[in-house]
């Protein structure tokens, strides 16, 4: 789900869009795995409707639980910078989002750790102003080249902003 362009300010436009890289999915594939094997052997040890019926609300749950619902999180949570802020946009019904325009973040960094090198994502880090002072965005694809694109973008905003001001 990318950021509707219809939202996006006169003269504005999308620098980088992007969602967690898919290892946010790894965990709740595995369980939903060991649900799915834990069902399938309680049904070989037993023939009982009420342990069967029971088993099945019970993996139902956990599936809901810990696998559909990050599955929604992850197709419904999307990082987007336009040339003049950066937005966080998540949530099917219930929508939720964040802001910062980027003459407001001091910085932009990133940390990719063991895991993180061997699926080509890291944590972006974006520094502000604001009392929350930065934001963690874990799991980004291709970390690096968003942080080179998003410094980019700052660099252009600081420099018109010098030549705005004629120094």
């Amino acid at each position: 789900m990318a950021y509707p362009t219809k939202l996006l300010n006169d003269g504005e436009h999308i620098v980088v869009s992007t969602r967690t890289h898919f290892k946010a999915l790894i965990g709740p594939g595995l369980i939903l795995l060991v649900v799915v094997a834990a069902l399938l052997f309680l049904s070989t040890l037993t023939d009982s409707t009420v342990l069967g019926v029971g088993a099945g609300v019970v993996a139902a749950v956990i599936v809901i639980w810990f696998c559909v619902r990050p599955l929604i999180d992850w197709l419904t949570t999307t990082y987007t910078f336009p040339n003049r802020r950066f937005i966080k946009r998540s949530g099917l019904v219930a929508k939720e989002g964040r802001t910062i325009p980027l003459n407001r973040i001091s910085g932009v960094d990133y940390e990719i750790g063991v895991i993180d090198r061997m699926f080509g994502c890291g944590t972006l880090i974006v520094s502000d102003a604001s009392t929350d002072g930065r934001v963690l965005i874990s799991d980004i694809p291709h970390v690096e080249k968003v942080q080179l694109q998003v410094a980019e973008e700052l660099h252009k905003l600081s420099t018109s902003h010098r030549s705005d001001d004629g120094t």
